[in-house]
């Protein structure tokens, strides 16, 4: 078993600061674009929590620092924790470490990428993704799992996985946020698509410029943070619902498991389950 401790020294991978009564959650590997290992996503659970459990916030951002959001998951810097235990908190799901195959590959992402991005979607207070520069694939979970996204004009959106052979994302919410027609489209060609089409497609709530970013995002935040928190928190229940009457939670079951026969295909006849591709490749294929 390999521990958290033996990884690089990257000190607050997450920053946690509480604003009038707004918890401003933010993703700090900056070297890395914001890409997202398992000491960020316990990192961010934790703040998360801790917002949940403070009466006195109503509202939580969720930004990120440098000049990315997130390029989504770690898949090759240094800091990369796939072998690492950690107590899981959002699957009740044995632990990955010493499986084989399939079995490990489930039993992580079943933890760290569905259920994270599903247990953050329940937190009863709203929550607000402040969006800029690249959010990419693992990046789209972490903004999607948020009530609202503010965009920065300069923002860029991708899910660019089926270059692998993989259909999506594990939190596979593509459908509700973007229309079957733009899902199809953004997941056949894996390019980029910008804040204002995003807006326009009703993904994202709001496009600033990058100055106003973090100012428009704060008044919003102040503004829902005047109503009721309990009013708020059973608002968010109820839209939550809807969606999963619309099939959305069964949906992404579905494909989870699609996910992970893509992946377990990619290994059967290749030689690994990302499909060969790597953060170099995936970068240059992008457009």
């Amino acid at each position: 078993m390999t521990s958290p401790s033996a990884l690089p020294d990257e000190g607050d991978v997450v920053t946690y600061e509480v604003r009038n009564h707004v918890a401003f959650v933010t993703l700090n590997r900056p070297d890395y674009r914001n890409a997202q290992n398992s000491v960020m996503t316990y990192a961010l659970d934790a703040a998360f929590e801790r917002a949940v459990e403070d009466d006195d916030v109503k509202v939580i951002v969720l930004a990120g620092n440098g000049e990315h959001f997130s390029a989504g998951h770690d898949i090759g810097t240094p800091g990369r924790d796939h072998h690492v235990h950690y107590e899981n908190k959002a699957a009740l799901w044995w632990d990955h470490l010493g499986k084989d195959g399939g079995e490990q590959r489930f039993s992580r992402e079943t933890e760290v990428y569905l259920g994270m991005c599903r247990r953050w979607r329940e937190i009863p207070k709203p929550m607000i993704a402040q969006v800029h520069g690249a959010c990419i694939a693992g990046g789209l979970m972490l903004a999607w799992c948020c009530d609202l996204i503010v965009a920065s004009d300069d923002a860029f959106f991708a899910d660019p996985v089926v270059r692998m052979g993989i259909p999506g994302v594990e939190y596979f919410a593509h459908p509700w946020v973007l229309g079957s027609r733009f899902a199809k489209e953004i997941l056949f060609t894996g390019d980029r698509f910008s804040a204002q089409r995003a807006y326009e497609v009703g993904m994202v709530n709001r496009v600033v410029s990058r100055d106003d970013l973090a100012a428009e995002t704060s008044e919003l935040a102040a503004r829902m943070a005047q109503m009721p928190r309990f009013g708020l928190a059973l608002t968010k229940k109820a839209v939550n619902q809807c969606e999963d009457l619309m099939g959305q939670r069964a949906g992404m079951d579905s494909v989870f498991g699609l996910h992970h026969f893509a992946h377990a295909h990619n290994a059967e006849i290749g030689r690994d389950s990302l499909g060969g591709m790597d953060v170099n490749s995936m970068k240059a294929k992008a457009k």
